[in-house]
């Protein structure tokens, strides 16, 4: 296997070991790999993108990622920061023609990046992404779990306290001992567990097929907070509302599209800046994203 094949699997200090090379060698010959791998792609001509960003220093720096949605890889990593200039300069990379092709934006709830697609691709629909909004749920979930242990004492706090990663995991993703604890603390805690339940029935709304079911399934379950002292709840419920255009765009056929892979490739993102940690070179860690969903070139 190549120098670039193998720094898919292995750090550049363990490729430089095993070839008798000099770290800064090896590691410009995985550059020059990376880049091969995104000629051999093509130029991006995308009709549904997925844009996040990631944090790639302290103190809040932030890059944009734009990929492909259909062809399920990573097409632009730029900008800035998060603002509708920076996301512009994807629009501007691709070019007035190819932003004029694309059909559908996925995207978290973020006014600037909104503001940049209605503006460069006006006739792309917008859809926001269903894992950024069960985020914020699950963050009105915890602040309901610190609610709770502020106002219990004694006993009754020892069910809560630590409990954050089991009440916000998903049920079939922990140990035999965590489901047990979760069972202990829903058991002991009425209000926990309204909101936990609440929390798990809510990714029905990209069930429906018709906007007109989604609507009547949001409005029953905004409903079912009425005198259960759920502010955090409350509050995520009127986000939802002042949003629902780009949450309802799901319903329709033409945009079910895979929501899930821009939380994978976010996995994928922090796995190699952990493997990168300490380097500072941003055009190694744009092209290590750019090409971490492509097939190796062949030898």
């Amino acid at each position: 296997m190549t120098v670039g094949g193998l720094c898919r699997l292995m750090t550049i200090k363990d490729v430089a070991e095993k070839f008798n090379l000099d770290w800064h060698t090896v590691k410009e010959m995985d550059k020059e790999y990376m880049r091969a791998q995104i000629d051999k792609a093509g130029p991006p001509m995308p009709e549904v993108v997925g844009i996040d960003e990631i944090s790639v220093r302290k103190r809040h720096t932030y890059r944009i990622v734009v990929s492909d949605l259909e062809k399920r890889r990573p097409i632009w990593f730029g900008g800035e920061d998060r603002s509708e200039k920076s996301m512009d300069q994807f629009y501007d990379f691709i070019g007035d023609k190819k932003s004029r092709n694309i059909r559908l934006a996925v995207m978290d709830m973020w006014k600037p990046f909104r503001k940049s697609t209605k503006n460069k691709a006006p006739q792309a629909a917008i859809l926001f992404d269903k894992f950024h909004i069960l985020r914020h749920l699950g963050e009105a979930l915890d602040k309901v779990r610190k609610q709770e242990y502020a106002r219990l004492s004694g006993p009754k706090r020892r069910f809560i306290k630590g409990q954050k990663y089991v009440l916000l995991s998903h049920r079939e993703n922990l140990t035999s001992e965590g489901k047990k604890s979760l069972k202990l603390l829903l058991a002991a805690n009425k209000r926990l567990n309204t909101a936990y339940l609440l929390k798990e029935s809510f990714a029905q709304m990209w069930d429906y097929n018709t906007e007109g079911w989604a609507r009547r399934f949001f409005e029953n379950w905004r409903a079912s907070l009425k005198w259960q002292r759920l502010k955090p709840y409350e509050k995520f419920a009127k986000m939802i509302d002042r949003h629902w255009d780009g949450i309802a765009a799901y319903c329709k056929p033409e945009n079910k599209v895979a929501l899930g892979f821009v939380e994978g490739l976010n996995n994928k993102i922090r796995v190699i800046q952990r493997r990168a940690y300490g380097l500072r070179d941003e055009e190694y860690l744009r092209l290590k994203v750019l090409t971490c969903m492509l097939p190796p070139l062949k030898s």
